[in-house]
């Protein structure tokens, strides 16, 4: 029996993790890019050629658009790949065992299916619109738990630094009123654990669509809502400021 498309990409999801968690730590190329703490190492150029090869051959009327090296330009029309090889890359290059592969497909402007695998913990997270998050096929939802008995993960938008004060000023606020804060370094996983209950509320205030494309679907189908910073739908032609949560784990104004 032919597997399916979610199956598929699944399997070239997994094989990627396992070219990340493999790979020869003693021989990194590391580049920088643009913008403070941005790097690319020669594993997110692997992965990504990897997963282009494997996305278009699965469907090959698609788009691909991907973080490292130049790919197509969004369209609100057609079928588009948003692929983030590595998301983590600081957290790769050092070792930290807090990355992940993350793929969506986005059909017309909406995401139609998500696939995010932390290759460290063995767990895939999956979505389909309409079918419900999944983690490892287990069925994940979001938590019932309001914001003062929740844990917020933030980012730093380490890429920008013109936003790091006003990050900060509010993760500091969001500590006043929740648990505590927490900070990964891989905004798909954190989207990944308030699909799964985990966590009550992520921000961040500047990411680019393939960081957060999947992990959106994720979110929602776990029963989530999420929106940019002030409650707006999100886009995938530009970058964006991402609040994903919980029903009852209300943003600060």
């Amino acid at each position: 029996m032919a597997k399916s498309r979610l199956d598929q990409i699944i399997d070239l999801v997994r094989e990627c993790g396992q070219l990340v968690k493999d790979a020869d730590r003693h021989n990194l190329h590391v580049d920088a890019k643009a913008g403070h703490a941005n790097f690319v190492t020669d594993y997110d150029k692997k992965v990504q050629d990897r997963l282009k090869s494997g996305l278009l051959k699965i469907m090959p009327d698609a788009h691909f658009m991907g973080e490292e090296g130049t790919t197509q330009e969004f369209s609100p029309k057609g079928k588009f790949f948003i692929v983030d090889p590595i998301d983590g890359t600081t957290n790769f290059i050092k070792d930290f065992r807090a990355s992940s592969i993350s793929v969506a497909l986005v059909v017309d402007g909406a995401a139609e299916l998500g696939a995010i695998y932390n290759p460290y913990l063995d767990e895939m997270f999956t979505a389909m619109r309409g079918q419900g998050a999944f983690c490892n096929r287990k069925r994940i939802h979001v938590s019932s738990e309001p914001l003062e008995n929740g844990i917020v993960i933030f980012g730093t938008s380490p890429y920008n630094e013109e936003l790091s004060e006003r990050s900060f000023k509010l993760a500091y606020s969001y500590f006043r009123k929740s648990i505590d804060v927490r900070r990964t370094g891989s905004a798909a996983l954190d989207m990944c654990s308030i699909a799964a209950g985990r966590a009550e509320l992520f921000f961040e205030l500047s990411l680019s669509p393939w960081d957060y494309a999947a992990g959106a679907l994720i979110v929602e189908e776990a029963g989530g809502i999420v929106t940019d910073i002030d409650g707006n739908a999100l886009v995938y032609d530009r970058k964006s400021s991402i609040l994903a949560r919980n029903k009852v784990a209300r943003p600060i104004a």
